[in-house]
């Protein structure tokens, strides 16, 4: 989902650019109804009849509205690792990718936004026999 927005906030004439960059910068989720918008094109678009979507959904009304109107996850992985490894990771990462969000603070943001609103999406589908834990 990730590479998707960010493809968006580049892409001339995007009416959504200069918001999505906003959210990104502030480690904020980037509003429902743009993600889903992004990912049911790239979907209609592929000529695939499956998907791995990195990402998303990052808060419960995204997971019950993707699932209400575009399909149904028949799984979801949650990669487990210790929050210091992905910080070392993330900002090893931010040497070369060119990304404005690989820095400390967007980091820890992040952190903090997985913690209080997307571990939550784990949980619920936890409950339904639905996450495979790496």
């Amino acid at each position: 989902a990730g590479d998707l927005l960010r493809a968006e906030q580049e892409r001339p004439g995007s009416t959504y650019g200069e918001l999505i960059k906003t959210y990104i910068k502030e480690g904020q989720i980037v509003p429902m109804e743009i993600t889903i918008a992004l990912l049911h094109a790239a979907i209609l678009q592929s000529s695939a009849s499956r998907f791995l979507i990195d990402g998303f959904p990052r808060k419960m009304d995204q997971a019950l509205k993707f699932e209400e109107e575009v399909c149904p996850s028949k799984f979801v992985l949650y990669f487990e690792c210790p929050e210091e490894e992905m910080l070392k990771r993330l900002l090893k990462r931010g040497e070369t990718s060119g990304r404005a969000d690989d820095n400390i603070e967007s980091i820890r943001k992040r952190f903090a936004t997985f913690r209080d609103t997307s571990y939550p999406v784990i949980e619920h589908y936890e409950k339904l026999g639905k996450v495979r834990t790496v």
